[in-house]
């Protein structure tokens, strides 16, 4: 099945496009979305389609910033209940991580994932498989998590480094009037670059009392298809480069304790342990397949102290050096 988006993602479209001297409905009616799709935040809609309409938009009304001009008018509220979730969290990191982690309640179209190196932490923004954002929704989704970030952090915090793929604006004034100057082009990857402190700040807008009501609430919203074992996959890919990934952690990120966890992965077949291994050999093998990263980063990256605990693992799973398999 297609992936769909909601609605939500074009709040601001029309008066932004208006404002730019175009007519947003002739653009909306020529990728087959109505009108009467806007007047409520909970219509899905096919991301292809979304997609399209981004980069046409900006092709027709001349302005290469436009996903940036539309984060720009962003913020928490348009992830919806979700929202209320990572509103209640206690620091900015599980925050961000109920953001990331439940992503697909909004966008399905979007993958996600948080990675520490040290003293610093990237967010990664990549299309799920079997889809695919051009550079308008990319700069449209990166620009509204900055924008989500400074609520937390307040209106004067900024990323070390906004890195895109493609290659920048003939003019870069606007976008870093929107997004600051540390923004970079033609880069590795798209994402956002910050101290890992400041994810570990205090969330100003929590009240503790409502975080059981809050994870309740977002847990009876999660997709009935989606097993226990895919959930506990997804949480240990953003826990991994933590080198904090335990199975109780797990289990409090989806808000039940370990026994609960290992009664749920149990029914499936599986242990704690052979989703973590199985999590840690997919995305190693992703990894080794581009040569972006050095070993020892990627030891990292999978929650590895040392490359020689890497190095002794992955040949304990595979029965060859992480060196052979990148060739």
């Amino acid at each position: 099945m297609a992936p769909m988006v909601r609605s939500a993602v074009l709040s601001g479209y029309v008066e932004l496009t208006l404002s730019l001297g175009v007519d947003p409905m002739l653009l909306l009616r020529s990728v087959g979305i109505g009108p009467a799709a806007l007047t409520a935040s909970d219509t899905w809609l096919p991301a292809a389609a979304v997609d399209q309409l981004l980069e046409r938009t900006a092709r027709e009304t001349n302005c290469e910033e436009f996903g940036l001009r539309l984060a720009a008018r962003r913020g928490l509220t348009n992830l919806g209940p979700v929202a209320l979730v990572a509103r209640e969290e206690p620091d900015i990191r599980s925050a961000l991580q109920i953001v990331l982690r439940h992503i697909s309640l909004h966008n399905e179209a979007l993958r996600t994932r948080l990675t520490q190196t040290s003293s610093l932490t990237t967010i990664h923004v990549q299309s799920s498989p079997g889809a695919s954002i051009g550079r308008q929704a990319t700069e449209l989704t990166i620009g509204a998590t900055c924008a989500i970030l400074r609520e937390f952090l307040g209106r004067d915090w900024h990323p070390l480094s906004v890195c895109f793929t493609h290659a920048g604006p003939a003019q870069r004034d606007k976008a870093h009037q929107i997004l600051g100057t540390t923004i970079e082009f033609a880069q590795s990857f798209n994402g956002i670059v910050c101290y890992t402190h400041d994810l570990d700040t205090a969330n100003p807008l929590a009240d503790p009392l409502l975080r059981p009501y809050a994870r309740e609430y977002l847990r009876s919203l999660t997709p009935a298809g989606e097993s226990s074992v895919e959930q506990a996959r997804a949480i240990i890919e953003t826990l991994l480069p933590t080198q904090q990934c335990s199975a109780a952690t797990v289990a409090d990120r989806l808000g039940i304790d370990r026994r609960t966890l290992h009664r749920h992965l149990a029914r499936s077949g599986e242990t704690f342990t052979t989703v973590l291994d199985t999590t840690r050999l997919d995305l190693a093998h992703r990894y080794l397949a581009h040569h972006d990263r050095s070993l020892s980063d990627i030891a990292s990256e999978l929650g590895f102290s040392e490359l020689s605990a890497f190095s002794r693992w992955f040949r304990q799973h595979t029965g060859h050096s992480p060196s052979r398999i990148r060739g």
